[in-house]
């Protein structure tokens, strides 16, 4: 594999947990012709001693990439214990109001918060994370900054390289890359099969290079596109329409697990936290901080609660109802919470159950509001979350697994109604419109809807049904695919894992995802090169 845009550059990785897998090889490749740094953003995987949770990723790096430059925030870890242990407020605030005025070009603070778990235990149930106070979220992000602006004044990349969007570090390094143009890219999934595009704003709303592509082939006749127009008359015809990225995954499950096999995952996740906590003697780290670092017990317990109502919610259970054959209904699919679909993407709306009493508010008479679980979130939710929410006289909260597809859940419905979730691009494939509130890349099809107030909600919904929007849909289509490459990140992530850990060889099937994510990266250096970002 060879670069032949990446010759001596100034490269830094942004690195966390199983998403720096895949870069620890792009990483062994560029150095030898770039200047090469990684930085780990993660609290726990960059403080703790050695165990099987970061084995195969900072401490990769640290034991067979000497050459690369390893940052990480164990320091500012000590730095936030050792603060608190000398006062109840010992942020700077003159330093916080001079990012507050200087480095909000996307997101104020407080939204900028919202990007971690660690922060917003107040928006979400897993309680191994702690409430914070607003003294230690104003203090990490001023040692945060600073860090930050110490790793970009030491190393001073040409370009910053990353997989994911999640974790406040990231949304941070957006904010500073845009004031000192440095080209600083993350992955967008424009849902297209396996392809993503490059984002230059931590895919936060849509990035304007897209727009653009996708302006441009708004102008070309459907001749032009015939590809693509053709893809969509089939996804049409198709039975089952989930994307292949998910088969396998907790997404598409449909039916509930052993208990056999419930109590071999409580086994391993035993075993797992024992390396960590005593094996590896990480227990007293754990200790010092609840904000940076989960708490193992509340996480065996949460665990164990979520697969054990995950089970029961994939039966017939009291909580959730059949669809009504016939019965006119806005389709409403729940987003997996915390999430960065959601949590970065549409910071306003994490609030399920307000969103689902707003939308229920705007239905014309006799429609109901069919909300629906995320597979992936099957169990972690409060169950009273689903009382409440049906409570609510035009609301069903409906079977997750009464079809085995979303297509059916979509293809009866008057319209859809989600956050940022796939359903709306499904559903704009399929001719049918919807409505979303954050500004992601697929909005810009004609028939999916971008809300701002609730209160254009109602005229919203009164004008769902059929769409005539091939072209619209085929040119978004032809502007992601011009755009990003086919990158299977997960697949990359699945198959690193497996190498380091000595059940798998590199073969030349892993060498051509490889080879794929690195075109990925170069695609949009050279954008940037081009001049089409900024």
């Amino acid at each position: 594999m060879r670069s032949d845009l990446f010759v001596n550059k100034r490269i830094l990785f942004v690195c966390r947990e199983t998403y720096s897998k895949p870069l620890w090889f792009l990483a062994r490749e560029l150095k030898d012709t770039n200047t090469v740094g990684a930085f780990y953003i993660m609290s726990s995987e960059s403080k703790f001693n050695k165990c099987y949770y970061n084995e195969h990723t900072i401490y990769e790096f640290r034991e067979k990439l000497p050459d690369v430059k390893l940052y990480d925030v164990s320091d500012i870890c000590d730095e936030f214990v050792a603060g608190f242990e000398r006062s109840n407020a010992p942020q700077d605030m003159e330093f916080l109001e001079k990012i507050d005025r200087e480095y909000c070009h996307y997101k104020t603070l407080g939204i900028q918060l919202m990007s971690s778990q660690e922060n917003t235990r107040h928006y979400h149930w897993r309680d191994y994370w702690s409430l914070t106070t607003d003294e230690q979220n104003m203090y990490w992000l001023e040692l945060n900054y600073k860090k930050i602006f110490k790793i970009l004044d030491d190393f001073k990349p040409d370009v910053i390289l990353d997989l994911d969007n999640a974790e406040l570090q990231r949304t941070i390094l957006t904010e500073v890359a845009y004031k000192r143009n440095i080209p600083y890219m993350t992955v967008e999934y424009g849902k297209y099969g396996y392809y993503k595009y490059p984002s230059f704003q931590n895919a936060y709303g849509i990035d304007p290079y897209v727009k653009n592509l996708y302006d441009k082939k708004m102008e070309l006749p459907d001749s032009e596109m015939q590809e693509a127009i053709d893809y969509i008359k089939d996804f049409r015809e198709k039975s089952n329409i989930m994307n292949p990225e998910f088969a396998g995954s907790v997404t598409s499950q449909y039916t509930p697990d052993s208990w056999i096999w419930i109590l071999r995952v409580m086994r391993g996740k035993w075993n797992y936290f024992w390396d960590q906590d005593f094996t590896a003697h990480n227990l007293p780290i754990k200790k010092k901080s609840h904000m940076l670092y989960a708490r193992t017990i509340p996480y065996l317990k949460h665990y164990w609660d979520t697969m054990t109502r995950k089970r029961k919610f994939l039966q017939k259970n009291d909580y959730f109802e059949d669809p009504v054959e016939g019965e006119n209904y806005v389709y409403m699919p729940l987003h997996l919470i915390p999430e960065s679909t959601v949590f970065v993407k549409a910071s306003f709306y994490v609030d399920e159950l307000n969103l689902i009493e707003q939308v229920s508010k705007a239905l014309p008479v006799g429609w109901k509001l069919y909300v629906k679980e995320h597979q992936a979130m099957l169990g972690e939710r409060d169950p009273e979350f689903y009382r409440k929410a049906a409570e609510i006289a035009n609301v069903r909260v409906v079977q997750v697994n009464y079809y085995k597809d979303p297509k059916p859940w979509l293809v009866k419905a008057k319209g859809v109604v989600t956050i940022a979730g796939t359903a709306a691009y499904e559903a704009a494939l399929l001719g049918k419109r919807s409505i979303v509130f954050s500004d992601v890349p697929f909005s810009m099809i004609e028939g999916v809807t971008r809300i701002r107030s609730f209160e254009d909600l109602p005229d919203a919904i009164r004008a769902f049904g059929e769409v005539d929007n091939m072209h619209s849909a085929a040119s978004y289509i032809e502007a992601v695919k011009e755009a990003g490459n086919e990158v299977k990140i997960f697949e990359l992530m699945n198959q690193a894992e497996e190498i380091f850990a000595g059940r798998k060889k590199e073969d030349a099937e892993f060498d051509a995802m490889l080879e794929e994510l690195l075109n990925f990266y170069e695609k949009g250096y050279q954008r940037w090169l081009n001049g089409e970002i900024r």
